[in-house]
């Protein structure tokens, strides 16, 4: 979204400055002399024909010119006099200075007041509280102590997406409870710890919780960029993104050739290092290095691996690069058109495609320009899924169905082999007939989810139940009614079972249920409502309604004991509430 004319630290040839074009608006973060001499060379038609081109926007002439500070020093305000004088001569349009105070805006002034060509009249002055564009906001922070309370970053809202701009500061802390998940944050990174800058050590595990939870976060005012991209090169985070001064096409075209080849070999030794040490237990990660390797391939500024379950009818998504898991049904959208028509779809005009669901969108801010859906078949042919890719962030911002087809094959094609793999654990972990988990299920579960609620501390309680009397079932309605019986129970269990719960069939009648952060009393209450639920909703089997029960066991998970002898211990109380008259749960 910004790029940069620089992002190293003060006496770098490219010192950190950032810009962004808004309509016919340049706006600058900063102006050191580097980012005048910079847009001096580059001319400001040619500035903005390149930016538009990687945002995926018409070209646009820069009729206005705005400046934010984020604080005084040098390195940040030396270029604006010469900007100043610069574009009142030669590019003929106002410069518009913006400070983040009130404070600030004294400073600046007396600043500009004695250089010559900066005349009052030849550029304005105002604070951001006053700025009636991008929901700009300063955010007062920390860095030296001789500009205490004169350091800032900003908040603004791009094209509906939600920036923050920390400057240079020593703390994340104004900063961190502003980042969510549809937040691009840049923040400056040093290697050396002066206690003026934030030193990337102390801050890295920090900024790595907040790509965990959606924040895109890309580093600047880098004093060592190669410590700090060995730093970073484990994680989500990425260096600020630079504007290509050069303007020799071919060679820039061959250093984001060489930095895309970079990138796809960082994530494929991600890929290759959770494989071998088993992360997550499942395909999940996979599924997300693979995902990022497709956006960065075709070089899309976000992408999504789409699952489809055919029982539910719905697609859903974990695996989806700035975005939590998203279920949306299997019969309207450009996935489900994409798998309906078993093709790939391209719209680089979202917003005028029927097929297009903008309500994403307007939930969360984001402006989809183009989109590239790939159905995903397994061996058989059938197709299972569908590989998203939106927003091309080069050329003219729109995908070229070959081009970039070539591009997301094998990416689909693996993603198309771990998904058939995940189905087939996921099919012997669950009963067919049912569609509950299985004991296999069971025990999986048991090892990786429910064994660490019980390593910290959490109480855990069980239920395992039987339908009453159900040979009688069998012997007089026949196996397929029975069937019948068994299929409807085990829906009103599991549809009356909460998030983080479990629910399985242990076995020809049996039941059990896992109830986490819940004690006896609390599990026992649950089994009394199942119980007349199951009461009072009777089976109906080719017109023949079939009345049954259930009885219940019920106890608290004992960790000193194993798993057999705590499903032993409900056993018992269920073996008790059969021979005193069934239909009943027993403590």
């Amino acid at each position: 979204m910004l790029r940069f004319f620089g992002r190293n630290s003060a006496f770098n040839q490219n010192q950190n400055s950032a810009f962004f074009i808004d309509g016919n608006d340049l706006v600058l973060l900063d102006c050191p002399m580097s980012s005048f001499l910079k847009i001096k060379n580059t001319g400001l038609e040619r500035l903005s024909e390149e930016y538009c081109k990687t945002q995926g926007m018409s070209k646009s002439s820069v009729e206005k010119i705005y400046v934010l500070i984020t604080h005084t020093h040098g390195d940040h305000v030396g270029g604006i006099g010469m900007l100043i004088f610069y574009s009142e001569f030669v590019f003929h349009i106002p410069v518009c200075i913006i400070a983040p105070s009130e404070a600030v805006r004294k400073d600046i002034e007396y600043l500009l007041d004695s250089i010559e060509g900066c005349q009052k009249d030849s550029y304005e002055l105002d604070i951001a509280s006053n700025i009636n564009k991008w929901d700009l906001s300063s955010v007062m922070t920390s860095h030296v102590e001789t500009l205490k309370n004169k350091c800032f970053g900003y908040m603004l809202n791009i094209r509906g997406t939600k920036i923050i701009y920390t400057g240079d500061t020593n703390t994340l802390a104004p900063f961190k409870d502003l980042a969510d998940e549809n937040t691009i944050l840049y923040t400056e990174s040093s290697a050396f710890n002066s206690g003026v800058h934030l030193y990337i050590d102390d801050n890295i595990e920090l900024l790595k919780s907040l790509t965990d939870r959606g924040t895109s976060v890309y580093i600047m005012h880098l004093d060592d960029e190669e410590y700090i991209l060995n730093k970073i090169k484990d994680s989500r985070i990425k260096t600020a993104v630079l504007f290509e001064e050069n303007n020799d096409k071919g060679e820039t075209k061959m250093n984001n050739a060489e930095k895309q080849l970079e990138d796809i070999f960082t994530i494929s030794d991600l890929l290759y290092k959770d494989m071998s040490n088993g992360v997550k237990g499942d395909h999940s990660a996979i599924f997300e290095h693979i995902t990022d390797l497709g956006r960065t391939l075709v070089n899309a500024d976000r992408a999504s691996f789409w699952k489809w379950d055919k029982a539910s009818h719905t697609l859903w998504t974990t695996a989806a690069t700035n975005s939590e898991k998203i279920v949306i049904p299997d019969d309207k959208g450009l996935v489900a058109k994409a798998l309906s028509l078993g093709q790939v779809i391209v719209t680089n005009d979202p917003y005028n495609d029927p097929n297009f669901n903008a309500e994403v969108d307007k939930k969360t801010g984001y402006v989809t320009k183009s989109i590239l859906t790939m159905p995903v078949d397994n061996i058989k042919g059938e197709f299972i899924g569908a590989y998203q890719v939106i927003n091309k962030m080069d050329d003219d911002g729109k995908f070229d169905i070959e081009r970039d087809c070539k591009k997301l094959s094998l990416v689909a094609a693996i993603c198309g082999l771990a998904l058939e793999s995940d189905v087939f654990l996921e099919e012997s972990h669950t009963d067919r007939l049912t569609r509950l988990k299985n004991r296999m299920g069971f025990f999986n579960d048991f090892e990786s989810t429910y064994s660490k609620v019980l390593a910290e501390n959490r109480k855990i309680s069980l239920f395992i139940c039987d339908i009453d009397k159900f040979k009688r079932v069998n012997d007089t309605y026949g196996h397929n009614a029975g069937d019948e019986v068994l299929r409807d129970v085990a829906g009103i269990l599991l549809k009356n079972c909460k998030m983080g719960d479990g629910m399985y069939r242990w076995g020809g009648e049996e039941f059990i249920m896992i109830m986490v952060d819940t004690d006896i009393n609390e599990c026992a209450a649950k089994a009394e409502e199942l119980r007349l639920l199951v009461e009072d909703t009777p089976s109906v089997y080719e017109g023949t309604i079939i009345n049954h029960t259930l009885s219940f066991g019920v106890s608290s998970f004992d960790p000193a004991k194993t798993i057999e002898e705590n499903i032993s211990d409900a056993d018992a109380k269920l073996y008790t509430a059969k021979e005193t008259g069934r239909n009943k749960v027993v403590v």
